[in-house]
């Protein structure tokens, strides 16, 4: 005699339609109702003062600078997630679990403490700072100062994106390409990053997000500077405590557009390397 059927915790349309509505609500209040604000709030008067809030020549500056630390810190943090999960994942040597907790380490400390660390090294007062001083090198409350604090926050965002897919393909493909007298450059060229390239454009679209978006670690050590050192975040915030509302929520659309633009290339690429693993593995007939 056949056993009933189970019936699994959640099954049954009235349970799914509960579900669904909690998620549809809780996405309309806290991701929906907040980005339409920003758009109905910038708009309020009209495209043509909405143009004339975005070419302030403190909102350009602060836009440029912005584009200038993304610039440089993603590329960064690519080859240095390249290497980390190239490390961790192909060689075994001892402390390579403290190495993966490192590279983890931005997550757990808050930006804002990261960026007064940054002070007390840096700093005038700081560990390095009479060295600096007597060189005229000046990094707290400059342009490289704001550059280390977004490379520190963003370090583990494309590492930890292909560490675990280097980890699922396992090294048996480098290693029949060094049986075949490959070498380590020709074997990361043309057999690990086309395995990785989709995880790759995922977590440097999260970090090109992130550095743009960032605002407690650089708030610390740029001095926040209006027209110097004032990154797009925090030029919002100079904008808004100045009661230029619409100038604020203006330059607010600017990362709201790269937020959306992010999600928009992280479908692409999910739905890209859905479609590459159907290739790869086509389904049989029946399953």
């Amino acid at each position: 005699m056949a056993e009933p059927a189970r019936k699994r915790v959640g099954d049954g349309a009235a349970t799914r339609r509960v579900l669904l509505g909690i998620v549809l609500v809780i996405t309309a209040l806290a991701v929906l109702a907040p980005l339409a604000v920003i758009f109905a709030q910038a708009f309020s008067r009209g495209l043509a003062v909405f143009a004339e809030s975005l070419v302030r020549a403190d909102t350009l500056h602060a836009v440029g600078l912005t584009l200038f630390t993304a610039l440089i810190c993603v590329p960064v943090n690519v080859g240095f997630g390249i290497a980390a999960a190239w490390t961790v994942t192909k060689f075994t040597f001892p402390g390579r679990g403290l190495l993966l907790a490192l590279i983890e380490l931005p997550f757990s400390i808050s930006p804002i403490v990261a960026g007064v660390a940054y002070l007390f090294v840096y700093g005038a007062q700081g560990l390095l700072g009479p060295l600096l001083e007597a060189y005229d090198i000046k990094i707290m409350f400059a342009i490289p100062g704001i550059v280390l604090a977004s490379l520190f926050v963003t370090a583990p965002f494309v590492a930890r994106e292909i560490i675990p897919l280097m980890m699922a393909q396992g090294r048996e493909e480098e290693e029949a390409a060094v049986t075949l007298g490959a070498s380590g450059w020709r074997i990361l060229r043309t057999v690990t990053l086309p395995n990785i390239r989709f995880a790759l454009l995922y977590g440097a679209a999260l970090c090109n997000a992130r550095v743009m978006g960032e605002f407690g670690a650089v708030s610390v050590v740029s001095g926040n500077i209006r027209g110097q050192t004032s990154t797009l975040p925090l030029q919002i915030e100079l904008l808004y405590q100045d009661s230029h509302t619409v100038a604020a929520f203006a330059a607010a659309t600017v990362l709201a557009g790269v937020a959306l633009f992010t999600l928009v290339a992280n479908y692409l690429i999910e739905r890209a390397e859905r479609a590459r693993g159907e290739i790869i593995a086509p389904r049989r007939p029946g399953h």
